[in-house]
């Protein structure tokens, strides 16, 4: 059961700005990158899961994050059906992303009051999900569509909220012109838990440059 109402993850959302995107089948090692993300300042974080058993390693990471680390908000990604969402959820999952559009997910989120993310890519996607109940939408993949189409989407829908991911990079650059043109926060995965920290097992790198990356969005927005 979710420790955090939909409100108060969308509320996190906004204001940390970023959310880190993981996945791994080795628990221990999945928690040294979940505590590394946390002293970085994270305080959510979405588990990809996409590998056998990968409910298992999320069980164990949620029960680490409620004992551990106060104020960590786990969430859950690449869940494709409403089955996956509702295991996820009796899990502790406090949010839920998904690649696509799909009402039965929604409906099951919404009936335990959890925030939803769909992977949305046009614009009558991004209406229905917010018809069906979604606070923050997903843009996915978000390196095919940029922040030219953001600002095209919030011109006539300046109230939605755009969370791109998928080719989101902790640089300047790449962040500022996420930001400039209307994102409410952005999922970065391998660009900032990459192979080379995971095979070095750097926790000290992972956690400054998730330092690094929350301080370029907070000087850019």
């Amino acid at each position: 059961m979710a420790q955090f109402s939909r409100l108060e993850v969308a509320q996190a959302m906004k204001e940390t700005g970023m959310i880190p995107l993981f996945f791994n089948n080795d628990i221990e090692l999945s928690k040294k990158v979940l505590k590394a993300c946390y002293d970085g300042g994270a305080r959510l974080m979405e588990f990809t899961a996409r590998g056998d058993f990968a409910h298992e390693v999320f069980g164990e990471l949620t029960k680490y994050a409620v004992a551990e680390l106060p104020g960590m908000i786990m969430g859950v990604g690449s869940v494709t059906d409403a089955g996956q969402a509702s295991l996820y959820m009796s899990l502790g999952a406090n949010f839920v992303v998904t690649p696509v559009l799909r009402e039965d997910i929604a409906i099951a989120c919404n009936r335990k009051k959890v925030l939803w993310s769909p992977g949305c890519g046009t614009l009558t996607e991004i209406t229905r999900a917010e018809e069906l109940g979604c606070e923050i939408v997903k843009l996915f993949p978000g390196d095919i569509y940029g922040p030219q189409f953001v600002k095209g989407i919030k011109g006539p829908q300046p109230w939605t909220s755009i969370m791109p991911t998928g080719g989101v990079a902790p640089t300047e650059e790449n962040l500022k012109g996420w930001f400039d043109a209307g994102v409410t926060c952005v999922g970065m995965g391998s660009k900032l838990i990459s192979k080379e920290i995971i095979a070095n097992k750097d926790y000290v790198k992972l956690e400054q440059d998730v330092k690094n990356a929350l301080a370029i969005v907070k000087s850019v927005r």
